[in-house]
C-alpha cells in the first residue's frame, strides 16, 4: 500500500511540491558555489523547482514520505542494535548488486540491505550505480541526503557493519605488484583497463554537477600509481645550467590562482569510432571527460622565478615529467608550445588543490600540471620535473603517441616524427541523458535531453543543437555557463545543456546533437571523415537511438 501512495504521489508534481513545501529543508535546490562542506563542491542542480533537480533531492523526500507512510507498519518496529549484527567485508558487500541478490550499500562504517526501497526510488536507476559498493561518493554530491531525517531512515535498513580492514583500507600488499597499492575506486565506474587503470563515470551522473565531484572524475592512468610523501616531495625546474628544487610548501608561496577547466582524454568516444572501423585504444565512452577546479601556482611565475627568459630564442618547448614510472624507471612525461606556457592569458598553473582539496592521488597528488584548452596528456600528473627545452619532450607519449593522422594512415605507413602532437581538442558535445537504448514512454508529449559541449583552446560555446528527424531540422538547446567567478582568462569549461523535444512516432527515434564554438568551429557530421587509426578526437555529431515502449507495455515488462 506505501509503495502504491509513494508511486502516485511521485507521479504527481503537485504532491511533491506540496511536500517540498513542508519539508524544504530536506532538498533544497543548490546553486554553483564553494561550500563548506570540507572544501568541496556542491552539485549544481538544474533550477526548475526544489524537486526537480535531480532525482537526489525527490529521492530524500520519497524517502522520508516512505518512512511516515510506513509508520504503523511492523517494519519499522523492527530494531536491530548494533551488537546483534554482523561485520562484511566489501567483497561481501560486492556480491549483492542485483535484485536477486538484494542489493546491498555501505555508507561510512556500516553496511544497508536498501532492496525494498529500490523500486520506489524516484531517482530512477540512478540508485542502482551505487549498488553493492559506498554510497559517500554519491551523497557528498547529493548533499540533500546528509540530515538527521534521512540518515535515520536510512538507519533503519542497517543489516551489519564493515570490516575494520576496509574502513581502514589495509589490506595484504603484494610487493611484486606495481598496481598492488591502488587507490580505491567507485564501483560505479565504467572500467576500460584495470592495470593502469582507466575508468569513467556514468553519463547520466556526468550533467548532474556543473564541477564534477573529484569521485567522479575519470582516470587515465599510463604506469602504477605513485606514492610521494608531501614532506620529501621536491619540484625539480631546469632551466639551461641552472637547477632548482621547490618544496611543496615553497611552491604554495607563490601566488595561487584557481582555474576552472575541463579536461578530456584524446580518446574520449573512441568506441564510436571503432564502429566506423577499428582503432587502436583503449574503448572510452563519452566520458572521459571532467571539469574541476584547480588551484596553484602559475607555472610562468615559478620558470621566471627560477631564470627563465622568456625571450631566449632557444626556449621553445617546456617538458613536463611526472612521478609515475615503469619498470624501467622511463617515467611519464609530456611538453607544452612555451608561447602557451609564458601566455598570460593562457592561464597554465602547478595545482595542488582540485575542488578545494588537496589533489586525489589518482589525480596528480601532489602536484599537477593543469593546462587548459589542451589535450589531458599534457596535464601531467605526479609532477615532478619542469625542464626549458629547444624541443619536444623525448617521452614516449609526446614523441610517438597522442599525434593526429590521416584517414588512409596505416599502422605500417603511420610516421610518428613527422606527425603533429595534439594539444589543443576541436569542439565536441554529447548526449547524456537519454542514453543509447533507453525505453522511453511513448504516451510522454517529449523528452527531456541532457548533456555537455567543450572546445579546446579557450572557445566558448555558443550554440548546441538537437535534431530528432535525422539531422534535417535543428532545435537550440538551453545552455548552462560556468557561473563561479576565478581567475580563468578564457573559456576553458564546458558548457551543460538541455532541451525538450517532441517524442516522436513510431518504434525508435535518434537523437543526435551538435556545437558550435566562438571561432565558429562545429562538428563533422559522421565520424569517417576524422577517422584515424588511434581513435583520438572523436567529434563527429554525437547520435542516441532510444525505443519508445507504450506504458502498457512497458507495465507488462516490468510485471514479468
Amino acid at each position: 500500500m506505501a509503495h502504491r501512495v509513494l508511486q502516485r504521489a511521485l507521479c504527481n508534481p503537485n504532491s511533491l511540491h506540496q511536500f517540498s513545501r513542508t519539508s524544504s529543508h530536506l532538498y533544497r535546490s543548490q546553486p554553483f558555489h564553494s561550500g563548506n562542506n570540507e572544501g568541496k563542491w556542491n552539485s549544481y542542480q538544474w533550477n526548475k523547482s526544489a524537486l526537480a533537480a535531480t532525482g537526489a533531492g525527490v529521492a530524500a523526500a520519497a524517502l522520508y514520505l516512505y518512512k511516515s507512510l510506513n509508520d504503523s507498519s511492523s517494519f519499522n518496529n523492527k530494531t536491530v542494535f548494533a551488537k546483534d549484527l554482523p561485520v562484511y567485508t566489501s567483497d561481501e558487500v560486492s556480491k549483492h548488486a542485483t535484485k536477486q541478490d538484494g542489493i546491498w550499500v555501505s555508507y561510512k562504517d556500516s553496511v544497508y540491505d536498501i532492496t525494498k526501497f529500490v523500486g520506489s526510488h524516484p531517482g530512477g536507476s540512478k540508485i542502482m550505480l551505487a549498488a553493492g559498493g559506498p554510497i559517500d561518493p554519491f551523497w557528498n554530491m547529493y548533499a540533500v541526503h546528509q540530515n538527521v531525517e534521512v540518515l535515520s531512515i536510512l538507519d533503519e535498513y542497517k543489516i551489519g557493519s564493515l570490516s575494520p580492514e576496509d574502513i581502514s583500507k589495509r589490506g595484504a600488499i603484494n610487493l611484486d605488484d606495481p598496481f598492488a597499492n591502488e587507490p580505491s575506486r567507485l564501483n560505479a565506474f565504467r572500467v576500460n583497463a584495470k592495470k593502469p587503470f582507466n575508468a569513467e563515470p556514468p553519463p547520466k551522473l556526468i550533467t548532474d554537477s556543473f564541477i564534477t565531484p573529484n569521485e567522479l572524475f575519470y582516470v587515465r592512468n599510463h604506469l602504477p600509481v605513485p606514492q610521494i610523501d608531501p614532506e620529501t616531495f621536491k619540484l625539480e625546474i631546469v632551466v639551461g645550467d641552472k637547477t632548482v628544487e621547490l618544496s611543496l610548501d615553497e611552491l604554495k608561496k607563490h601566488k595561487p590562482y584557481t582555474i576552472t577547466t575541463t579536461i578530456q582524454c584524446a580518446g574520449n568516444r573512441r568506441e564510436e569510432m571503432s564502429k566506423e572501423k577499428t582503432v587502436k585504444g583503449l574503448s572510452w565512452g563519452l566520458c572521459a571527460i571532467g571539469t574541476a577546479r584547480w588551484t596553484g601556482a602559475r607555472l610562468k611565475d615559478v620558470l621566471l622565478a627560477a631564470g627563465l627568459d622568456p625571450s631566449n630564442p632557444d626556449v621553445k618547448h617546456i617538458h613536463l615529467t611526472g612521478v609515475d614510472a615503469d619498470m624501467t624507471k622511463s617515467s611519464y612525461g609530456a611538453s607544452i608550445p612555451k608561447l602557451k606556457a609564458l601566455s598570460d592569458d593562457g592561464d597554465v598553473i602547478l595545482a595542488y588543490k582540485m575542488n578545494g582539496v588537496d589533489i586525489p592521488r589518482d589525480h596528480g597528488y601532489p602536484v599537477r600540471a593543469i593546462v587548459p584548452g589542451c589535450v589531458g596528456a599534457r596535464n601531467v600528473k605526479w609532477l615532478h620535473q619542469i625542464v626549458a627545452s629547444d624541443v619536444e619532450s623525448f617521452s614516449f607519449w609526446q614523441r610517438s603517441d597522442y599525434k593526429g593522422f590521416s584517414p588512409d594512415t596505416t599502422f605500417e605507413t603511420a610516421d610518428y616524427t613527422k606527425a603533429h602532437s595534439i594539444q589543443e581538442l576541436p569542439v565536441v558535445s554529447a548526449i547524456a541523458d537519454p542514453m543509447e537504448a533507453d525505453e522511453i514512454d511513448a504516451d510522454d508529449e517529449t523528452i527531456t535531453v541532457k548533456g555537455y559541449a567543450w572546445s579546446g583552446g579557450g572557445r566558448d560555446i555558443i550554440r548546441v543543437e538537437v535534431s530528432t528527424d535525422g539531422g534535417k531540422t535543428w532545435q537550440e538547446a538551453d545552455m548552462q555557463k560556468n557561473p563561479e567567478k576565478d581567475d580563468s582568462s578564457r573559456s576553458w569549461a564546458w558548457t551543460l545543456w538541455e532541451k525538450e523535444v517532441p517524442v516522436t512516432e513510431g518504434a525508435d527515434m535518434m537523437i543526435m546533437c551538435r556545437a558550435i564554438d566562438s571561432s565558429f568551429n562545429t562538428q563533422p557530421e559522421n565520424p569517417s571523415a576524422i577517422w584515424n587509426l588511434r581513435g583520438f578526437m572523436m567529434n563527429a555529431w554525437h547520435r542516441v537511438n532510444v525505443k519508445l515502449v507504450a506504458a502498457a507495455e512497458e507495465e507488462a515488462a516490468t510485471s514479468r
